[in-house]
């Protein structure tokens, strides 16, 4: 594989710094630690302006090239944040925080971008701007939003925009992408049947709340089969169903049920929030009871653009030989942020056979290292180049 030849002499280093953040995860916006740690490398690489702050905890720093008659200026996105999940591993760097872990391989993705930070402020061979972006809260906290409210783009003057994600079950360092929507919109949903308790030795004279929310999660399920368009792509899951008691001699007054809908298009994100309600609401009257709603719209399809998407592919090939096509996902991803503001492209890198992400026994692959950092500095390089 044409790696470039200095980024594989820093894998060992690399690979070090990416088991060092291993051990420390931190949740959300509280990279507290973890945005120190970069900060404080993007300034011993020498790396020219470091913002700390963007996002409440995120960092970017700007790498100017050795010629500066483009005007062009490159951004590369890198998430640092961990999962709540008690690690499993047993690795001798295993997470030392009880209830926390990297678990999705953000420590990867931010050593390797550290890496290709590295490399790209020692040896300038482009004529442009890099700037490299750590961010933090992709597990549901929106910091991708955050960091663009905060006036990421328009402060630096980023013109595009990647990103890059860990994909365990393929092949080591080999790549694949996809042009147009990708990952999903992620919406939540929760619903309150209100009921009314009483003593379980006399349901005739309650409204019971668990059998009223026991219909509506079976109802559900017809938003799919039956209201969707069946060549779309819609998930609808009920994923908690709570009681107001957990007495076995009581019925109780509410339930609570919360979920999550997953689209590849604004129609049926309005679809699924509208039948939910619906639903809900005609099933819990013919019982006697109530159903409340809220539903919040989390995060937007992630939609990578044609021509940048073909530009980041080409890149992969230089790197690894090949870049594959890649499936849709439903699973949700905030750096659809960053590509409704400008243009970009997401690709997928090769974990091997490791566990899944979002696994206790899952662990980032350091061997990927070497290819996430070439095709970094690759984008960077053959995106803006010197001569």
């Amino acid at each position: 594989m044409p790696f470039k030849n200095a980024v594989a002499e820093l894998q060992p280093e690399i690979a070090a710094w990416r088991q060092s953040l291993h051990s420390d995860p931190e949740l959300l916006f509280e990279t507290h630690r973890t945005a120190a740690f970069v900060a404080q490398k993007l300034r011993e690489f020498g790396v020219d302006e470091v913002v700390t702050g963007l996002g409440r905890t995120g960092v970017v720093g700007v790498i100017p090239g050795a010629r500066q008659t483009s005007g062009r200026v490159m951004g590369l996105r890198a998430d640092m944040d961990a999962l709540p999940i008690q690690e499993e591993t047993g690795l001798d760097y295993a997470s030392k925080t009880a209830g926390a872990m990297h678990a999705c391989g953000h420590d990867g993705h931010t050593a390797m971008l550290l890496g290709a930070a590295k490399y790209l402020a020692e040896t300038r061979n482009f004529d442009g701007t890099a700037v490299v972006i750590f961010q933090p809260a992709e597990e549901g906290g929106g910091g991708g939003r955050e960091m663009c409210e905060d006036g990421l783009m328009e402060r630096f003057g980023i013109q595009q925009v990647y990103g890059m994600h860990n994909w365990p079950q393929m092949p080591t360092g080999e790549f694949a992408i996809r042009s147009g929507a990708f990952f999903a919109a992620t919406d939540m949903f929760e619903l309150t049947i209100k009921g009314r308790g009483g003593h379980a030795a006399k349901p005739n004279i309650t409204v019971d709340p668990t059998l009223v929310a026991s219909h509506v999660v079976l109802a559900l399920q017809s938003i799919v089969s039956r209201n969707a368009d069946p060549v779309g792509q819609l998930v609808v899951s009920v994923t908690s169903f709570e009681t107001s008691s957990t007495a076995f001699n009581v019925i109780p007054q509410d339930v609570r049920l919360r979920g999550t809908v997953r689209s590849l298009a604004a129609p049926l994100q309005d679809l699924a929030e509208e039948r939910i309600g619906d639903i809900a609401r005609g099933t819990a009257a013919a019982y006697g009871a109530e159903a409340e709603l809220q539903y919040k719209r989390s995060y937007p399809v992630m939609a990578n653009h044609e021509v940048e998407t073909e530009f980041a592919a080409d890149m992969a090939r230089r790197v690894s030989g090949d870049c594959a096509p890649a499936d849709l996902v439903m699973g949700g991803e905030d750096f659809s942020f960053m590509l409704n503001e400008r243009p970009g492209a997401y690709i997928l890198i090769g974990n091997g056979d490791s566990a899944p992400v979002h696994h206790p026994e899952y662990n980032f692959n350091d061997e990927a290292i070497t290819a996430g950092c070439s095709w970094w500095v690759e984008l960077i390089e053959q995106g803006m180049p010197a001569v």
